[in-house]
C-alpha cells in the first residue's frame, strides 16, 4: 500500500542452454513497526537471443548456498511440470468434444463477462530494442481481466494468481494490442478469467491479420464489507 516500501530481489536459478529461470520474490516492509512479509514469488523464463547469427549458450550458474542448490534442483522440476502442463492441455482440448451445459437457472452468460480493450504501444511503453514491456502487457491484461470478474462478483476483485503467461511473440513500438478477457469458471469464491492479446502493426490492422502474442489466465477473489469472500455465480458457457 502507499507508504509501504517494496524490496525486489532476483536471482538466475538454472540455465538450460540458451533459457534461464529466474526467481523472483517480492517482500514489503512497514516503515513505522518494520515488520517484512512476502507479497508474491514467481518464476520468469528467459531465452538469450543472439546478435547475428552466433549461437549462445549459457553458462552453468554457480551454486554457493543451501538455497542455490534447492532452487536449481526445483527448477528442473518446474521445467517437466511446465512441459507435462501443455501435453495434458492439447491432450483435453483433443478430447473434449462435449459441452458440459449449466443446468442452474441463476448462472450468469459467460458472454455476459467479455471485455475487449485496444492500447496504442508508444515509446515509453517498450524497452531499447523497441519491443513493448512485458510488465505493460501483464498490466493491461489485468486491467481487462479485473473487469471481467467485476461482472460478477460486483465489486473491486483482488488478483490472486497468474498462470500460464507465455509469449508466443513479440509487439512493437506503433503496434494496436486488443485484448480479450472472459470468465472460464467460477469456484465458490475465486473465479479464473483467460486473456487473450493479438498484436496488429498499421498493415495488419487494415487487412485484419493479427499476430497471437500472448495468453494467460488470471484467478481472483473478492471481499465484501466485513472483509468475507464473496461467493461467485455459476456462470453458463
Amino acid at each position: 500500500r502507499v507508504g509501504q516500501m517494496i524490496a525486489i530481489r532476483t536471482k538466475v536459478n538454472r540455465e538450460f542452454q540458451t533459457l534461464m529461470e529466474v526467481g523472483i520474490k517480492v517482500t514489503v516492509q512497514d516503515v513505522l513497526t518494520n515488520a517484512e512479509k512476502i507479497v508474491s514469488v514467481a518464476y520468469a523464463t528467459y531465452e538469450a537471443k543472439p546478435v547475428g547469427a552466433e549461437k549462445i549458450e549459457l553458462k552453468p550458474v554457480e551454486l554457493q548456498s543451501e538455497e542455490d542448490h534447492l532452487e536449481h534442483f526445483l527448477a528442473l522440476e518446474r521445467s517437466i511440470i511446465r512441459t507435462g502442463y501443455l501435453e495434458v492441455f492439447q491432450k483435453v482440448m483433443q478430447e473434449s468434444n462435449s459441452e458440459d451445459p449449466c443446468e442452474d437457472k441463476d448462472a450468469v452468460s459467460a458472454e455476459h463477462t467479455h471485455v475487449q480493450s485496444t492500447e496504442l504501444v508508444l515509446p515509453p511503453h517498450a524497452n531499447h530494442h523497441g519491443n513493448t514491456f512485458g510488465g505493460q502487457i501483464m498490466a493491461w491484461m489485468q486491467t481487462v481481466a479485473s473487469i471481467s470478474a467485476s461482472r460478477l462478483c460486483r465489486s473491486h476483485p483482488i488478483l490472486k494468481a497468474v498462470n500460464r503467461f507465455r509469449f508466443w511473440g513479440p509487439s512493437f513500438v506503433g503496434d494496436r494490442l486488443v485484448f480479450n478477457a472472459i470468465v472460464n469458471n467460477t469456484f465458490h469464491s475465486s473465479v479464473e478469467v483467460g486473456v487473450r492479446v493479438e498484436a496488429y502493426s498499421c498493415g495488419e490492422w487494415i487487412q485484419e491479420q493479427p499476430r497471437h502474442i500472448c495468453s494467460a489466465f488470471l484467478t481472483f477473489s473478492a471481499l465484501d464489507d466485513r472483509g468475507e469472500p464473496l461467493t461467485f455465480p455459476r456462470v453458463r458457457p
